[in-house]
């Protein structure tokens, strides 16, 4: 079951499962797109596939569709829960509601997943929960605020999860923390920087996120990091934090923004 399925990372972890031959269960707010994910993986071989539409905010929803999966398809192995927004702005800039959004997808989102999810995993006595975080759930980076707040409290509800399951042997919470990934996220964003968002480099597929998100599936580890530069974005962070504030604006100035101008959008 992947949620967030009908965009990239979500999208290539559910192809990535049907090449495996698995039954593949897309969950996500697009109709149209979750249905277009959805024929992807039937052409990748899944062998059978659900298309749900559901938003994460909407608890009730989330519990009907675990309920459908269940009754059609008598458990869940894994969950991968990669549904996310963005929104770029000095947080002055950024209108409260997007800020909200953005946060509570991130974490409300996350929480109303595992509440979903989590009960079944735990009567079956298996299954495994892939978040996906980010590079940015660890360091702080300018004029994404909103997405990275929403990150870092990502990050604590999931270390919390790894700890709660420890008395189910069976059941395993993993984080899949990508570091520029090229993704739509970037021109969906909502955005009041004055500049379109791009991945900095170096830049990862969404392929090679969701090749992480399988292997989580199949063996379980707490973290893994998708991405040439995180460690040494992180270290450097944690070791020279006065150096990482002085270079970090001019970088992301650099490598983070388009050379254009557009006016404020709330995205989607």
């Amino acid at each position: 079951m992947v949620v967030g399925a009908s965009s990239g990372i979500g999208r290539a972890s559910a192809r990535a499962f049907a090449r495996q031959g698995a039954t593949v269960v897309l969950v996500a707010r697009g109709e149209e797109r979750l249905a277009a994910a959805r024929q992807e993986c039937v052409d990748e071989g899944a062998a059978a596939s659900l298309a749900l539409p559901a938003d994460v905010l909407d608890q009730d929803r989330l519990h009907d569709v675990v309920d459908e999966v269940t009754s059609t398809y008598g458990r869940i192995d894994v969950v991968v829960h990669s549904a996310n927004v963005m929104a770029y702005g000095r947080l002055d800039q950024v209108p409260p509601a997007v800020f909200e959004r953005t946060v509570a997808t991130a974490i409300h989102g996350t929480a109303n997943v595992a509440r979903a999810v989590v009960p079944t995993l735990r009567a079956q006595g298996f299954g495994t929960l892939v978040i996906v975080t980010s590079l940015l759930a660890s360091v702080p980076v300018p004029w994404m605020g909103a997405y990275i707040a929403g990150k870092w409290g990502q990050t604590g509800l999931a270390r919390v999860l790894q700890i709660e399951q420890r008395d189910v042997p069976g059941v395993h919470v993993c984080t899949v923390a990508p570091g520029s990934v090229d993704t739509p996220i970037f021109r969906q964003a909502a955005n009041f920087a004055g500049r379109t968002g791009r991945p900095p480099p170096p830049v990862a597929s969404a392929d090679a996120v969701a090749r992480a998100v399988v292997r989580s599936a199949d063996r379980p580890r707490r973290r893994r990091s998708v991405g040439l530069a995180n460690g040494f974005i992180v270290l450097g962070y944690r070791l020279l934090p006065r150096v990482y504030d002085w270079l970090v604006g001019p970088l992301a100035r650099l490598g983070a923004f388009a050379r254009d101008t557009r006016p404020p959008t709330d995205g989607n």
